[in-house]
């Protein structure tokens, strides 16, 4: 527990210097420059939205290997993955019943986007910069995986990244069931068909 809380407390100092120092929220830009409005995340709680995503970064990870095979041709499949990370949130539609581990993720993820104006409690704001920056540990390894055709390094930094965005999601979730009572609009966002 001690050495949980040293880490969180590392790793909240690191997100809020890095914030700090460039003046940039990473979560808030990634917001704004996919155009998040509010039909696109109610289109984006589709689970198929949210599983689907996952395919992005392996995706990404090919086209730019591709480079050795196709020279570079390889834009273009880069340019496809990078057109599907702005298309996935609004390729399916508004889900009926938003009481899966997908939906409510999304809306946790909704919330936490809103932290400047939302109290938040601060376990979750720990745990979702610990999530972050872990997630961001295997980019240097995924980066120098494609860099060098190491395939294992390749494999490794996606497999790095995916499993703690998977467990930050999760985290969101938590956040969403722990605040979802405290807004009606929230709370509005579940539904049964």
């Amino acid at each position: 527990m001690v050495l949980t809380e040293a880490v969180a407390g590392v790793t909240a100092e690191a997100v809020n210097s890095f914030q700090f120092a460039t003046g940039m929220d990473i979560i808030k830009l990634t917001e704004h420059a996919m155009s998040m409005d509010d039909s696109t995340w109610q289109r984006h709680a589709n689970p198929w939205s949210v599983y689907t995503r996952f395919t992005i970064l392996p995706l990404l990870s090919l086209a730019f290997w591709s480079r050795e095979w196709i020279g570079i041709y390889a834009t273009a499949p880069i340019l496809l993955s990078l057109l599907w990370i702005w298309l996935n949130p609004r390729a399916f539609p508004i889900p009926r019943n938003t009481h899966s581990w997908a939906s409510m993720g999304t809306f946790g993820e909704r919330i936490y986007l809103q932290r400047k104006s939302i109290e938040i409690p601060a376990h979750h704001l720990r745990a979702a910069r610990t999530l972050a920056l872990l997630t961001a540990l295997g980019l240097p390894v995924l980066i120098y995986g494609i860099y060098h055709f190491d395939l294992r390094l390749l494999i490794l930094g996606n497999l790095w990244i995916m499993v703690f965005k998977a467990w930050f999601v999760d985290r969101m979730v938590w956040l969403y069931l722990d605040l979802k009572d405290s807004n009606p609009r929230f709370r509005s966002w579940l539904r049964t068909t």
